[in-house]
């Protein structure tokens, strides 16, 4: 007992799990979309009757959107990082005051 042994270890509910690089959930988005895109492009070659280059133009767009969505905005990021990257988009302000709407200070008499 002369030493105390300290061991890195991820308990339950520090770690959401990996799968293909990928943290969490986040590997179910590509997974669904991959499954999607793949019935989309089924469903136009077989039952729709056509071409493999027009099937996979309307299919891969799904699969790749998703992709690059989970890949920029969730892979490696915070939780709510999407969200606070679209809102600081559509509103631009931030946690910060807005300059333009708030009033002016008094100005103060020097010789007072």
């Amino acid at each position: 007992m002369n030493e105390l042994r300290i061991t890195d270890t991820n308990s339950a509910n520090d770690s959401r799990g990996r799968a293909f690089g990928l943290e969490g959930d986040d590997f179910i988005y590509v997974l669904v979309s991959f499954v999607g895109a793949l019935a989309l492009y089924l469903l136009f070659a077989f039952v729709f009757r056509v071409g493999t280059v027009a099937g996979l133009s309307f299919s891969l767009p799904l699969f790749f959107g998703v992709l690059a969505w989970v890949v920029i905005f969730r892979h490696n990021r915070p939780d709510g990082y999407a969200e606070d990257w679209l809102d600081d988009m559509v509103n631009g302000e931030g946690w910060s005051l807005v300059s333009s709407v708030q009033p002016r200070p008094p100005k103060k008499d020097r010789h007072a």
